[in-house]
């Protein structure tokens, strides 16, 4: 179908997270079932991460994708759910690891309650995402869900040995937040094909999208350390930063900076240094780093898109490219 038969996309996330409202509505009703626990602390932990809402664009990718290929039902919430989980665990986990103390604008649950309840509940959070995908009793969903939950852990793992690293390079970030962020994004979007009995070269496409989806949306989140408003974000702004990480925007100054900036942008990595800050900000605008980050996130957006070219146009595959121009034009 040529582009200008298409259905046009919305590009709001409100309008497109409506598309998804109801069946969003039982997948949240179904995580508050699946979280009780008779342990108290658990309770808390876990309806206090939970119950910060965010924008839960994993699960409702998931029945989007389920969605454009005619699927809907208790399959995808319960699904759904897991995503939501497996995400939620690694919230906990990667504030530890972090010593982040703010997120969506509000204390981290380890600031609250300790490191030790945070990774506890996490592992809790695992364990039940893997108790509900067991009941649908379906041997790909779990391999895929299995395969995931083993690379994101593989991200975290090779993301520690590139914290205070300036030689990280372009390569190895991709290569972090692959497993970090677009391994649980393309996951969604092949299950909520699968779920849908779609064939394999479909089920190829929805996890192509998926994947250029999370490393737009990934990208475009780390443009937005350095670009937005820490009121509008939700967290500390230099965070990336101070946690001696070097993501695409100051990866991009040190390689296009002289040798004296590089040097000691170099230096604010290495110490985590956040009175370096100033003139990061400079160096990242003097060699166009956010312009060329965007310029990056919007190319893997535009991939998403075309994974969708294949699909007969209908509210959901235009709600799906609608995700792919929010996720590289959103302020927070």
């Amino acid at each position: 179908m040529p582009a200008s038969a298409l259905r046009q996309p919305a590009t709001d996330l409100a309008t497109i997270q409506a598309l998804a409202r109801d069946d969003m509505a039982a997948v949240d009703a179904l995580i508050r079932r699946r979280l009780a626990s008779d342990v108290v602390l658990i309770n808390q932990v876990a309806e206090y991460i939970v119950g910060a809402g965010g924008k839960r664009l994993r699960p409702m990718l998931l029945l989007l994708a389920a969605g454009a290929l005619g699927h809907r039902g208790p399959d995808a919430h319960q699904l759904a759910a897991v995503v939501e989980f497996i995400h939620t665990a690694t919230l906990l986990h990667d504030d530890v690891v972090d010593e982040s103390d703010l997120r969506r604008g509000r204390k981290t649950a380890n600031a609250v309650w300790g490191n030790a309840a945070s990774v506890l509940v996490g592992d809790f959070l695992y364990s039940r995402s893997f108790q509900l995908m067991v009941e649908l009793d379906r041997m790909p969903v779990m391999r895929i869900l299995a395969d995931t939950t083993n690379a994101i852990a593989e991200g975290e793992v090779l993301q520690l040995l590139h914290v205070r690293n300036p030689d990280t390079d372009e390569a190895a970030y991709l290569r972090v937040i692959e497993r970090k962020t677009a391994v649980l994004f393309a996951a969604a979007t092949r299950l909520g094909a699968l779920l849908a009995g779609a064939d394999a070269a479909t089920c190829n496409a929805l996890h192509a999208y998926g994947l250029n989806l999370g490393y737009a949306f990934q990208i475009a989140d780390d443009v937005l350390d350095y670009a937005s408003d820490a009121d509008i974000l939700g967290k500390n702004l230099g965070d990336d930063l101070a946690e001696g990480k070097a993501t695409l925007p100051l990866i991009h100054a040190i390689a296009h900076s002289d040798t004296s900036t590089r040097e000691r942008l170099r230096a604010a990595i290495e110490h985590g240094n956040t009175d370096a800050m100033p003139e990061v900000m400079s160096a990242i605008h003097a060699t166009g780093g956010l312009d060329y980050s965007r310029q990056r996130a919007g190319e893997y957006a535009e991939a998403a898109e075309r994974a969708l070219d294949g699909l007969e146009d209908n509210e959901y595959v235009a709600a799906l490219r609608g995700l792919a121009h929010y996720a590289v034009n959103r302020d927070h």
